[in-house]
Parts: structure tokens; C-alpha cells; sequence
């Protein structure tokens, strides 16, 4: 067991790289959810006078 914990404490870390994409897409996604919501409550509650 000591020799396992010995070889992972030696390799290189490499899984803190997967923090990029995913914080990039939750910051997308939230963007998308606000800007989605306010079109949405703005379209319904200030109707546009063109019909």
C-alpha cells in the first residue's frame, strides 16, 4: 500500500486542468440562464407595439 501512495505522490497532477472547462462553462451557462430569464420576463411584461 506504501508503494501505491508512493507512485501517486510522485506522478504529475495533471486533473486540476479539468477546473478550466468546466468553470468556463458554468460561467456560460449561468450568463445564459440570466439573459434568458430577462428577455423572457421583459418580452411578456413590455410587449413591443409592432403588431
Amino acid at each position: 500500500m506504501e508503494l501505491a501512495a508512493a507512485i501517486l505522490a510522485k506522478s504529475p497532477v495533471w486533473h486540476y486542468w479539468l477546473a478550466v472547462p468546466i468553470a468556463i462553462g458554468a460561467i456560460v451557462v449561468v450568463i445564459g440562464v440570466v439573459l434568458g430569464y430577462v428577455f423572457k420576463v421583459t418580452s411578456t411584461r413590455f410587449p413591443s407595439d409592432e403588431s
